[in-house]
This record gives structure tokens, C-alpha cells and sequence, in this order.
């Protein structure tokens, strides 16, 4: 059963919205203009091809890869584009690893000089990826670098990360086409209207349009309710099992407690058994054979002896 859906635009962080923005032929102009705006490149991207979404392995046993996009230019440089929602602990690691495709790709069999073409990667994240309350930073690039030398060592190979809750510009603040798009991609959802700003701009208003709810076909206003519904049950049962695993945390941290209490008590019960047998035989015995009776130490025996 799909659920009803009373919002105008459609969430661009959902499967279906993210590929349906930047992921499909007729609308790919947006992600043309997104790619522009964002990475550093001397000529400009005319043109791209969408491949394959699913990368197989050299082997038939090797792992494969599975991309929210994935296109080449006019020129074969390569791009993957990743949407994550949800914070993965190793999300550097999957985008090393996503590269590597292309990489493969590029070889070729018998005699080659292993000139590669470049590869760029980009995580639209709505996460932050380090856990460092001083970092203000949307926007990361890495690139291989000479660590002595502080110089960018290879360039062909680049990643981007951007952190959509850092972006935090108001519309009056916006101040390049990058912004508009970042801006359209974190309220989008929430807009009932086009922003005055970005009405202004023809390409982004025309992505506004794309992205109405109602504007879609039955086919595709099924699988966007779809795509939701999963999310939906995705966040009930996470929280459910966060929700138990509390109150299990809570029954064990009680129970630890009541152990620990006890233990506590029956500490104290023996130590102050030992004191009073330490303290009848100060007059018979001496100190050394006291501590060797009792397990206390020297000095509580001798405070004893002060009392």
C-alpha cells in the first residue's frame, strides 16, 4: 500500500527524486550545469553519456559496485555521483573503492602506456562525514599530494565531498549558481513555491518544475510513493530496534548496579570485620602479624593505634 503524498516538490535525497534530477537522459542538462559549478576544470562539460549503473569485478568473484550515477563526457573523463542519506562509518572507503571501477575500465589489452583519463567522484551527503563540532566546511576536495612538498601529487584522481547540513546560506546570502543548487537541494521538499532568487534563474526554475509531485506519471508517482514508504519503514524499524536496545541497556545497567551495590556492601561489611579484629589484637600482636591477619595495610593499622 502506498502512502499519500501532500508535499508539491519531491524529496531530492530519495532514490527516486535523485535520479530522477540528475540521474535521467531528458533531465541530465541539470547535472551537466551541477558538475560545471562545482568542479574545477578547464574546459567545461558539453555533453555526457549515462552508463551502466552496476560495475562488475575483473572476476566472476569479485565484489561489484552499484552507483546512484554514473557518466563519461565528450572528453571520457568519468564521474560518479553518490546521494547518501543515511552516515555510513566508512564512506571514504566505499568511494575509494567505487573508483576503481573506471580505473579498470580504462585498461587496455596488449601494448598501453597507461595514460588514464580523469575520474572525479561526488558525495552529496546529508550527513556530516567528521565528527568535528570546529568544521564549517560544506565543501571538501581531495586529491593525491606530495605530503613534503604540500603539492597535488596526481589530478587526475578527485574526490568531493559535500555536507549539506554545513550549508546553512539563507536565499539572500546565495552567491554562485553552485549555491542555487545547493539551496534547491536542501529545501526543495519543504518549498511550496519557487524562491524568488531562484525563479530568476531559467535552469532552476526549470528543475523546480521537473520535481512537481503531481507533474509525474502514474508509473512514476507509484514508485516515488514506494520509495518513500521504504524509507519510512526503514526509520520505524531502526528506531524500534534503538528503542529496545535502550530499555535492554537500561535492565542491564539496573541489574550491574544492584550487583555492584551489593559487591560494594559486602567490601565494606569484611573491611570493617577487618578493623575490629585488627583493633582487639593490637595489644597482643604486632603490627607486621596484624596486616599479615587482616589483609590491611600498615598504615591503617598504625591509624587504628592512634585512635
Amino acid at each position: 500500500m502506498c502512502i499519500t503524498i501532500t508535499d508539491k516538490y519531491i524529496d531530492p535525497f530519495t532514490d527516486f527524486g535523485f535520479k530522477r534530477i540528475f540521474g535521467s537522459e531528458e533531465n541530465k542538462r541539470f547535472l551537466i550545469s551541477f558538475l560545471n559549478d562545482l568542479l574545477e576544470i578547464e574546459h567545461k562539460i558539453v555533453d555526457i553519456e549515462y552508463r551502466n549503473l552496476e560495475q562488475l569485478g575483473l572476476n566472476v568473484v569479485d565484489r561489484k559496485a552499484v552507483y546512484d550515477v554514473y557518466c563519461i563526457d565528450e572528453k571520457n573523463n568519468s564521474f560518479i555521483v553518490e546521494l547518501q542519506r543515511a552516515k555510513q562509518k566508512y564512506f571514504k572507503d566505499r568511494s575509494v573503492f567505487y573508483t576503481s571501477f573506471p580505473i579498470q575500465q580504462l585498461s587496455k589489452k596488449g601494448d598501453w602506456d597507461y595514460r588514464l583519463k580523469k575520474i572525479f567522484f561526488v558525495g552529496i551527503l546529508d550527513f556530516v562525514i567528521d565528527d568535528d563540532p570546529d568544521n564549517e566546511d560544506y565543501l571538501t576536495e581531495v586529491k593525491l599530494v606530495d605530503v613534503k612538498k604540500k603539492t597535488v601529487f596526481y589530478d587526475k584522481l578527485t574526490y568531493y565531498y559535500i555536507q549539506m547540513p554545513l550549508f546553512k546560506k539563507q536565499e539572500k546570502e546565495l552567491s554562485s549558481h553552485f549555491d542555487y543548487w545547493l539551496y534547491y537541494l536542501n529545501h526543495l521538499a519543504e518549498s511550496q513555491s519557487i524562491p524568488k532568487t531562484l525563479a530568476k534563474d531559467a535552469l532552476i526554475k526549470d528543475a523546480f518544475q521537473v520535481a512537481e509531485f503531481l507533474a509525474l506519471n502514474e508509473n512514476d508517482k507509484f514508485s516515488y510513493q514506494s520509495d518513500i514508504k521504504a524509507q519510512l519503514d526503514y526509520k520505524n524499524t531502526m528506531d524500534y530496534a534503538k528503542e529496545e536496545a535502550e530499555k535492554e541497556g537500561v535492565k542491564i545497567g539496573i541489574k550491574k548496579g544492584i550487583e555492584r551495590g551489593l559487591e560494594r556492601g559486602l567490601e565494606r561489611g569484611i573491611k570493617q570485620q577487618n578493623l575490629a579484629i585488627a583493633k582487639k589484637l593490637l595489644d597482643v600482636l604486632d603490627v607486621d602479624t596484624i596486616a599479615l591477619k587482616t589483609g590491611l595495610s600498615l598504615r591503617e593499622i598504625e591509624q587504628l593505634r592512634n585512635k
